[in-house]
């Protein structure tokens, strides 16, 4: 009788971890969920027949209790500061426990020199992973989920407006993955290690989206039309905090300054590059969701979202909050992080290893598009 491994999820309550931990269980697999606390998430979990295992991620100390008797790990680094102190310690961890294979989630932008510390931190993280060669690795590097877009779905719902700062409406593109379809590409590879070991996946959705046509899908699945409008990063950041659309622990400066790069990624095409991939179809087995499918879903399972007076009187005051939150300096912010400074950081395309390891075919400028 073959006795299957068991499998510690880290973030085991998050937008991947808690569809990675409960495909797991269904497929008959012993799971560890590593979570912060006790919630709704927890009691799902334990319902379903995971262990659940309650501790700080970044203390070496539960992450050791937490790989006691694990043969496999799911590594998913919380969107947060102290990322490469998490990495580090998961991979210190790993090494002590020797396990055998382990699937972490990366990210499409990682590369050694970005502007970004939160994906300079991500590239390194991939490299000492990597390191433990009796140790395999599959990465998984998903770009600009599905999910942030729904970040603004209530207004979008109610006042029929999509609103981000992604630039001209018919220019940068998208092909956004769902929480789900990472998870589904996550959970073969821990699985059967034989066989992706040492490969590269990045899951999108079937198709590049412009601003617009993210709009024109919303309106779709929501039955009504919905208008793009381009913001200002700083009224992002006003946004984010009035409405608590990131809440803690990933909403912090040094969250929307990452979050600001980000979006000056997506304007320059990065996040089209080389886009959409097959790699959901071809992992998973099954056809990746597209937008129009996500936000539908998303909407049945939230009934507020759902237009009335009362609720668009509600998102009327929301937008009024907006417009009277203080504003942080995001130039500023970053000045004073005590973080390592880079004398020439480089965006994705402009840095020549990205494009190398990216197999990057021609260069993707929404810039240039534009002009």
């Amino acid at each position: 009788m073959t006795t299957k491994p068991k499998i510690l999820v880290t973030s085991a309550g998050g937008k991947t971890g808690l569809p990675v931990a409960l495909d797991l269980r269904k497929r008959g697999f012993p799971v560890r969920a590593f979570l912060r606390r006790r919630d709704h998430r927890s009691h799902a979990l334990e319902r379903a027949g995971a262990e659940v295992f309650i501790g700080n991620q970044y203390a070496l100390k539960d992450m050791r209790l937490a790989m006691r008797g694990v043969q496999r790990a799911y590594h998913c680094a919380p969107t947060a500061p102290n990322g490469l102190h998490f990495n580090a310690v998961f991979t210190a961890a790993a090494y002590e426990a020797r396990l055998e294979h382990v699937v972490t989630l990366s990210q499409w932008l990682a590369s050694a020199d970005h502007p970004s510390l939160f994906t300079r931190e991500v590239y390194l993280s991939d490299i000492l992973i990597g390191m433990r060669s009796e140790m395999s690795v599959t990465t998984v590097n998903p770009g600009w989920f599905a999910d942030n877009y729904l970040m603004v779905l209530d207004m979008a719902a109610q006042l029929g407006v999509f609103t981000m700062p992604l630039g001209a409406g018919d220019v940068a593109k998208n092909a956004p993955p769902s929480n789900e379809d990472i998870a589904a590409v996550v959970v073969p590879c821990l699985i059967d290690p034989s066989r992706h070991a040492g490969e590269v996946y990045r899951p999108t959705g079937p198709e590049l989206l412009s601003p617009d046509g993210i709009a024109e899908a919303m309106g779709r699945a929501l039955g009504r039309r919905i208008r793009y409008r381009s913001i200002s990063e700083r009224m992002m950041v006003k946004a984010l905090k009035a409405l608590k659309a990131l809440p803690p622990p990933n909403y912090s400066v040094a969250a929307v300054t990452q979050l600001a790069i980000y979006a000056e990624e997506y304007r320059r095409g990065a996040f089209a590059v080389n886009a959409p991939t097959d790699d959901v179809a071809r992992v998973a087995g099954r056809p990746p969701e597209d937008l129009e499918s996500i936000v539908r879903r998303t909407a049945e399972a939230r009934p507020e979202l759902k237009s009335t007076s009362v609720r668009r009187l509600g998102a009327l005051a929301g937008f009024m909050k907006i417009l009277v939150t203080p504003a942080f300096d995001l130039g500023r912010a970053e000045r004073q992080r005590d973080y390592v400074q880079l004398a020439a950081p480089a965006f994705s395309q402009d840095a020549p290893a990205w494009c190398e390891t990216h197999a990057l075919e021609s260069r993707v400028d929404a810039r240039e598009q534009a002009a």
